[in-house]
């Protein structure tokens, strides 16, 4: 596993770390289930059959396999 450093203001830090407190996560776990989002988003466009249906069902059906998965 890689340990990228990631310079952000310190307003924006702060509220990061706001938000992973008030989801109940560390900022690093906040950062992976980010990053999960915008390549799943990314795969929608680009990987998921793009022939196949609108973009937006595509997202649909990754946001119901994300909280499927988080039960």
């Amino acid at each position: 596993m890689s340990t990228p450093t990631i310079r952000l203001p310190n307003d924006q830090h702060e509220r990061l770390k706001a938000l992973a407190s008030a989801r109940g996560f560390s900022l690093n776990t906040l950062f992976e289930e980010l990053s999960e989002t915008a390549l799943a988003e990314f795969d929608a466009k680009t990987r998921v059959r793009p022939d196949r249906g609108s973009e937006r069902r595509r997202l649909d059906v990754l946001d119901h396999l994300d909280r499927a998965h988080r039960g």
